[in-house]
């Protein structure tokens, strides 16, 4: 009889910052049952991903599995933790269990796509329990930048696994539950077979700082601005917008918050009892008739979304407000690896204004939400685990993660998305490379990142279109000359002449030159036309674009 085993998968999440989706499985290999931490969803960019809304994970071999999947487990609400749950869940069909406020987040997902809240399960905190086929999974509190944040502890025959999820070991983190090294050490009191372990900040060697800590500075710099001041976060911070809140009641100024995702985790906060005591705010129409002096607006884009209120404000006006010389625009938010050029866009527009705008480059507006080199080894200190697993990383974190591990001593295994590693006994091993990749939601439609349609939009955007038109008679000879259409190309090349006239002109030879075996046959017909404009467009403009060929035959 093949012995049972314990297997862990990530989908999404290690080897990249996002994206979070990890499959635990007990069983007899082939047979086992599943559970999924986190299905989060990472953000597109202009030059790799143009057009595109939403990146998730490719689940095409767990949603194969489906049927031996007991349940989905969501340690957080932040976006690359949550954020794909209403898109995918129709492909898995499981129960979702989630913490109160983050089951609030997780509900407008599901109702945003038209799912029933009924197939989500709102857990207690440990020592509540949940127990699903093999497991029994536990939701221990932890700190991090957004509120009521768990580790899993999941419990196998094959042992104990505590999954950090996102965290900082923060013990006054002014919203949210302070972490608890006493009931971390009693958790781990019995034996950690594995460690899952946050990676983000594996390279920051310094001591992580409290929440607590940015307050007394955003007060002093609210007090201090002599216009309207203007600040963004991260939406979910909820410890962040209170903070920032509370810095411009403090000072005298009215508060407007601007931007869908803040007022949302706000109202979640709210309702789910995380804020009880939040200051009031002004509507954006009661904003306006306010002093500049006397107003403070909380907004969205701290990574420089081009649709959130950060943006717009910068582009000119939202919703009737507007920056002007005199006012202060603060980054209360560190800026994801990627976005540098969108938000440093936002900054020099408004510098362009004659707004000053403030970041977080001296270190006094923000702090991480994320475990530090040092917050990483007092966890791995308290927890003594038998095997160190990096996750929530880039590749170079996850490996310099495991060096840390080895450094002490223990066990580190580098898990990269796709590897599923046996976790049982004393010596793991890898049993299978199971095929990873993204998901692009384009527009209302889900496709695959290798169905070649953004690589198709891609070399459109570099090499521009042509669009050749034919129409070909009864006898099947062309009815007069081919017409082109250019898109994204210049309308004259090296000769001088418009480059249409000159492609136009080669197609007409290529024409008269073609034999009927090829004037019958739509697809050598085409190939031969795309071949003749891709090869005149490089010598007028030296670049071979992307051409569309229509034939229309007269029937």
């Amino acid at each position: 009889m093949t012995p049972e085993r314990l297997i862990y998968l990530p989908l999404g999440g290690a080897g990249e910052i996002g994206m979070n989706a990890y499959v635990y499985g007990y069983g007899a290999p082939g047979a086992e049952r599943y559970i999924l931490v986190d299905i989060g969803v990472t953000f597109p960019d202009m030059d790799t991903t143009p057009g595109v809304d939403l990146i998730f994970p490719d689940i095409a071999w767990l949603a194969e599995r489906a049927d031996r999947l007991d349940a989905i487990f969501i340690t957080h609400a932040h976006e690359d933790h949550v954020g794909a749950l209403g898109h995918l869940w129709d492909r898995l069909r499981a129960p979702v269990y989630a913490r109160a406020f983050t089951a609030n987040i997780a509900a407008r997902k599901l109702t945003e796509h038209g799912h029933s809240t009924e197939i989500l399960k709102v857990a207690n905190a440990w020592p509540a329990t949940q127990t699903v086929g093999p497991f029994t999974v536990g939701f221990l509190p932890i700190s991090h930048s957004i509120p009521e944040s768990s580790a899993l502890v999941i419990d196998s025959p094959a042992g104990r696994v505590i999954h950090t999820g996102d965290f900082k070991i923060d013990e006054s983190p002014v919203v949210g539950e302070a972490f608890d090294r006493a009931l971390w050490s009693e958790v781990a009191r019995d034996g950690v077979h594995a460690l899952v372990c946050d990676s983000t900040n594996v390279f920051s060697h310094h001591a992580g700082r409290s929440e607590s800590t940015v307050g007394p500075e955003i007060e002093r710099l609210v007090a201090a601005q002599p216009g309207m001041v203007v600040a963004t976060t991260f939406a979910s911070n909820i410890a962040r917008v209170k903070t920032l809140a509370e810095a411009a009641t403090r000072a005298g100024r009215s508060v407007c918050l601007l931007g869908r995702a803040m007022r949302r985790m706000v109202e979640a906060a709210l309702e789910t009892g995380i804020l009880s005591d939040f200051p009031g705010t002004v509507t954006p129409e009661d904003a306006r008739d306010i002093p500049r002096e006397n107003l403070m607006l909380i907004v969205t884009g701290s990574q420089g979304e081009r649709r959130a209120a950060s943006a717009q404000l910068a582009r000119g006006k939202y919703l009737g407000l507007k920056m002007q010389e005199g006012d202060t625009f603060l980054f209360s938010s560190k800026t994801i690896p990627g976005n540098e050029r969108e938000v440093a866009r936002i900054m020099n527009a408004f510098s362009e204004m004659g707004v000053d705008v403030v970041d977080d480059t001296g270190g006094l507006y923000h702090v991480s939400g994320h475990a530090n080199r040092p917050d990483l080894e007092a966890m791995h200190q308290i927890t003594q685990p038998q095997l160190v697993i990096p996750m929530h990383g880039e590749h170079r974190h996850l490996r310099e993660h495991v060096k840390l591990a080895q450094a002490a001593d223990r066990k580190g295994l580098l898990a990269p998305n796709g590897t599923c590693w046996s976790l049982s006994g004393n010596q793991p091993e890898i049993v299978e490379y199971v095929d990873t990749g993204r998901t692009y939601l384009d527009g209302s439609v889900q496709i695959g990142a290798l169905d070649g349609i953004v690589r198709d939009r891609i070399r459109m955007a570099l090499n521009g279109h042509v669009i050749v038109t034919l129409i070909m008679d009864e006898d099947d000879t062309p009815l007069g000359e081919p017409w082109v259409e250019l898109m994204g190309l210049p309308e004259t090349g090296r000769s001088g002449t418009a480059l249409a006239e000159v492609l136009e002109a080669d197609l007409t030879q290529f024409l008269g030159r073609a034999d009927d075996k090829t004037l019958l046959d739509d697809a050598k017909l085409e190939d031969g036309l795309k071949r003749i404009a891709r090869t005149g467009a490089n010598d007028e403009i030296g670049r071979k674009p992307e051409v569309t060929v229509v034939v229309s035959r007269l029937s």
